[in-house]
């Protein structure tokens, strides 16, 4: 299943500044039974409707579990969680 993580940053945080940062901690996912990639993308059109930066996550359903209890999962929300202004989560078979 693909795990998407889709996120619009507060005013005064960009996503080009942290996609990479973000990309580095989510790699540590590849670690864990059942995760088999991270993808982390940025909005490319600056709108006040936008979303910022979506991090996507392939993984089988039962990693799901792991991956919230993870480090990774853990240290995402501890740094950039006050940097967010919204999120959403969505969940696909493929």
């Amino acid at each position: 299943m693909k795990h998407y993580i889709i996120a619009k940053l507060k005013e005064g945080f960009k996503a080009e500044d942290i996609a990479g940062p973000v990309k580095n901690l989510f790699e540590g996912l590849l670690t864990l039974d059942g995760i088999h990639g991270v993808e982390v993308k940025t909005n490319c059109i600056d709108r006040a409707n936008r979303y910022s930066i979506m991090i996507i996550i392939d993984m089988e359903p039962e990693a799901l579990e792991r991956y919230d209890a993870s480090e990774p999962h853990k240290a995402w929300k501890a740094r950039y969680g006050e940097m967010l202004e919204s999120k959403a989560i969505f969940d696909s078979a493929d």
